[in-house]
């Protein structure tokens, strides 16, 4: 009798997953959380999309450097006949080019530069979603698995205890309605198997939507839930934050931009300037030679005032507006995941120290009663009902606290804490 308790305690114990399953129980060629990402960011389309649009802002910097291309203008006069330019009683040739006034060139490829950094900018925003929606996929199809670990485990001790309600009832111990009891139990823990091995199908199947593959083709994944615990300092991540987030890198860009645009509204005043060299024939009179200066006068000043120049300056206070915004929406996200992160590690905590130890002590208390005979098999039925639902919630904080953190490095927009982000 003793022994046939502790066996079934060894059983139980077996169920604990206080370290989670180890990387040498995995797939030991199944694909990192690393390399992941990797190919999820060499196949996105989305990703390769935005490197190309790179490339494009980096080739108008290349237009906005250009100079004006030069003109030139030929007008034949007189002529005795259509098109005949030989017999024309006169004639002009001349090359004409328009010089832009100092610093007009130069502003507009300052903006150029900064339309880059703020394609840059989102190429980095779009990088941190789909690091989080990798890591989201990847740790789902940790808690997948994990959760079917739990319930072979189930199914087990379900057949197990069917076995032993058998052995009992042909002893005349228990009446048949346990044999009934413990062979629904058995039923129920397989249709339980069945359901956890299709969760481990459909997030295998989000994962490898990510990963830009076939959604039913092979995968394995190598990892783990359980990790240190991070330490997270939600101020400090907060300023951090203002400092490295991509967005703000993009905000910051436009805000540079519109105050730019706002200078460059100002040279509206300022005129370009068109330079002109022509070659002049005129039948019967010596060839001569014309220069031309031609510049627009700012006659109508208040035109710009009311149209350029005012939209540059509300571009720039509804920038100024949007960056304050920014800042509070930064912080907001990073005090959510933090505080998120904080609660999902004190709950993996309470699990640990308290609760999956008194669930397993009293499925042991009501096992050795059962095989005494002072409770009935539906007692022990819930007993182990409610260790298997610890262990599973216990999974479920593990993943949440995975999760969280992912969230909480995407809010800051960096790794942190020795994590495994990129």
């Amino acid at each position: 009798m003793i022994k046939t308790v502790l066996g079934w305690t060894v059983v139980v114990i077996g169920l604990l997953p206080v370290q989670g399953i180890s990387a040498q129980d995995r797939d030991p060629g199944g694909l990192t959380i690393t390399q992941c990402i990797e190919i999820s960011l060499s196949q996105n389309p989305l990703w390769l999309s935005s490197e190309q649009d790179l490339r494009a802002s980096l080739a108008r910097i290349e237009q906005a450097k250009a100079f004006p291309q030069p003109t030139l203008a030929f007008d034949s006069d007189l002529q005795p006949s259509l098109l005949n330019f030989r017999r024309s009683a006169e004639s002009y040739m001349g090359l004409s080019q328009l010089l832009e006034f100092p610093g007009r060139r130069s502003l507009r490829t300052r903006i150029a530069r900064l339309e880059s950094q703020e394609i840059m900018a989102d190429r980095n925003v779009l990088k941190t979603e789909i690091v989080y929606q990798i890591k989201e996929a990847f740790f789902s199809v940790l808690l997948a698995e994990e959760k079917k670990r739990y319930a072979i485990q189930n199914l087990d001790l379900a057949r197990d205890f069917l076995q032993k309600a058998e052995v009992k009832y042909g002893a005349g111990d228990i009446a048949k309605v346990e044999i009934v009891r413990a062979g629904v139990e058995a039923s129920k823990a397989a249709t339980a198997l069945t359901v956890a091995e299709n969760g481990i199908l459909l997030e295998k199947a989000r994962l490898n939507f990510l990963l830009g593959r076939q959604k039913l083709d092979p995968l394995s994944v190598q990892g783990e839930l359980v990790r240190d615990p991070v330490p997270i300092d939600i101020e400090l991540l907060i300023r951090r934050a203002q400092t490295v987030r991509p967005e703000m890198a993009r905000m910051k860009a436009q805000l540079d931009k519109a105050e730019t645009r706002k200078k460059e509204a100002g040279l509206t005043y300022l005129p370009d300037f068109d330079l002109g060299l022509s070659r002049h024939r005129l039948q019967g009179e010596r060839t001569t030679w014309n220069f031309t200066l031609s510049f627009p006068i700012p006659l109508f000043f208040w035109q710009p005032l009311r149209g350029q120049i005012a939209e540059s300056r509300a571009n720039l206070t509804s920038m100024e507006r949007q960056a304050e915004h920014l800042e509070n929406v930064i912080r907001l996200e990073v005090e959510q995941a933090g505080l998120g992160a904080r609660a999902a590690e004190d709950q993996i905590s309470l699990f640990r120290k308290e609760i999956l130890a008194q669930a397993q002590e009293v499925y042991d208390l009501l096992l050795f009663s059962f095989q005494e005979g002072g409770i009935t098999g539906i007692e022990l039925i819930e007993a182990r009902r409610t260790l298997i639902e610890a262990l599973g919630s216990y999974a479920d904080a593990l993943y949440i606290y995975n999760i969280t953190l992912a969230a909480l490095e995407k809010s800051v927009g960096e790794p942190f804490g020795g994590g495994e982000i990129e």
